[in-house]
């Protein structure tokens, strides 16, 4: 028994170090996690996000969707990123401040990726429309090279479809392969406190800007407002230049980023009410 002191000891100095509101959400984040994980499975898909369109979407998952999570790793690296800037925000604004600010970042996140879901299932259905008035070779290679191009075999099939124009079994088997993606595209939901996180980071990099960080996954320290420079790059790029097998909502993150950006620079123009 005397063995576990130590551990007990650890757990009390890390979770009483946490200022209220970072330590409420942090529980709120574990406690949603575990529900829909063990007890609720049903929450994921009523609460994550699904693209305007489908019908699984509902207005509130553009909240409820920051507050669970896909596995224990995506929970443990956005409340691990939580617990580290959090606390130092909250001291700065106080808890109020804090928790309007994570919620803002949050929500505002999910819509900015709705944004940006919609135009893209959107510019599908207008792919595959246009296959359907004129079910060519052409327009099956354009519809995987501007919606899947990592996809592997569609051109072999593009080809075979302009050798036989008028195949109706070709034409039948496309349609149902378009239609399948399309459909499959309304179906995948997302969920994740990543956006929220976002704001975090900028937040903590321009009001702490030269604090010095050390991560695991980079061998010297960096300061904060050199990391997060970085960071929203390499999202813009892995947003735009995504990669076979990539899940991660990317323009989620640099929605959040952008909405801490704004509310940051809108507090601190009324600087009296700022701290």
């Amino acid at each position: 028994m005397r063995a576990l002191w130590p551990l007990v000891g650890a757990f009390n100095f890390f979770m009483f170090n946490l200022t209220p509101t970072v330590r409420t959400l942090l529980f709120a984040n574990i406690f949603f996690f575990a529900a829909q994980t063990y007890f609720l499975p049903l929450l994921t898909q009523i609460g994550s996000l699904y693209p305007i369109g489908s019908p699984m979407f509902f207005p509130w998952q553009f909240a409820t969707s920051m507050f669970l999570h896909g596995s224990w790793m995506h929970l443990i690296f956005n409340m691990f990123g939580l617990i580290s800037f959090g606390p130092l925000l909250e001291q700065r604004w106080g808890g109020q401040r804090f928790l309007v600010f994570w919620l803002i970042c949050g929500i505002g996140a999910s819509m900015f990726y709705q944004g940006v879901r919609y135009y893209e299932v959107h510019k599908m259905e207008v792919a595959r429309q246009e296959f359907r008035q004129d079910p060519s070779g052409a327009n099956f290679v354009e519809f995987f090279r501007q919606n899947f191009p990592d996809q592997q075999g569609y051109e072999q099939v593009g080809a075979a479809m302009t050798r036989n124009p008028a195949d109706a079994e070709y034409i039948n088997s496309a349609n149902t392969t378009l239609d399948a993606l399309v459909n499959r595209s309304y179906q995948v939901g997302m969920l994740g406190a990543s956006g929220a996180l976002f704001g975090l980071l900028f937040a903590f990099a321009y009001l702490f800007p030269n604090t010095e960080l050390f991560l695991l996954f980079i061998p010297f320290p960096i300061k904060a407002k050199y990391f997060v420079f970085f960071y929203a790059a390499y999202e813009l790029y892995a947003g735009v230049h995504r990669t076979p097998g990539d899940s991660v909502a990317h323009f989620a993150h640099l929605g959040g980023l952008l909405v801490g950006f704004i509310l940051v620079k809108f507090w601190e123009g009324g600087r009296e009410r700022f701290y």
